[in-house]
C-alpha cells in the first residue's frame, strides 16, 4: 500500500498518526501516568506498515511509569487509529523514548560550562 490507497503523502501521514496518538492519549486512555506523554514524532517504514513513534514526557521522573504505561496501549492504540483514520492498514507501533531534548540541555549545559571555564587554566 505504498501511497495509492492513502490519502497522505508520507508526511502528512506521519503528522496525522502523531496527532491523532496524542489526542487518543488525553480521550482515550484513563491511565494517569500518560497525562504527562506527548509524542513528539513518527517515522513510518515506505510501505506505512510499521511506525515509530518517539514519545518523551514533561516529568522526567516519571519515565519509567510513563514508559510502561505507553507500551501498554500499542495494541488498542491500533484500534482507536483505525476508527479515526481513513485508511486499509495502521501500521504496527512500536513506541521509543526521544532523549532529544534532555540530550540539547546536556549539550547546553557542557558549552556553557566550558565557555565559563577559566581562560587561564586552559595555558
Amino acid at each position: 500500500m505504498a501511497g495509492r490507497g492513502n490519502k497522505f503523502s508520507k508526511i502528512k501521514y506521519e503528522e496525522r498518526v502523531r496527532d491523532e496518538i496524542n489526542l487518543a492519549l488525553r480521550r482515550e486512555f484513563a491511565d494517569p501516568r500518560l497525562m504527562n506523554v506527548s509524542v513528539t514524532h513518527v517515522e513510518l517504514t515506505q510501505d506505512y506498515s510499521h511506525a515509530k513513534v518517539y514519545w518523551d514526557t514533561f516529568n522526567a521522573g516519571t519515565r519509567g511509569d510513563a514508559k510502561e504505561a505507553i507500551e501498554s496501549t500499542a495494541g488498542k492504540m491500533r484500534k482507536v487509529l483505525s476508527t479515526k483514520m481513513e485508511v486499509r492498514q495502521i501500521p504496527e507501533i512500536q513506541f521509543i523514548y526521544d532523549s532529544q531534548y534532555e540530550d540539547e540541555s546536556k549539550i547546553s549545559k557542557l558549552l556553557k560550562d566550558s565557555s565559563q571555564a577559566d581562560p587561564d587554566e586552559a595555558e
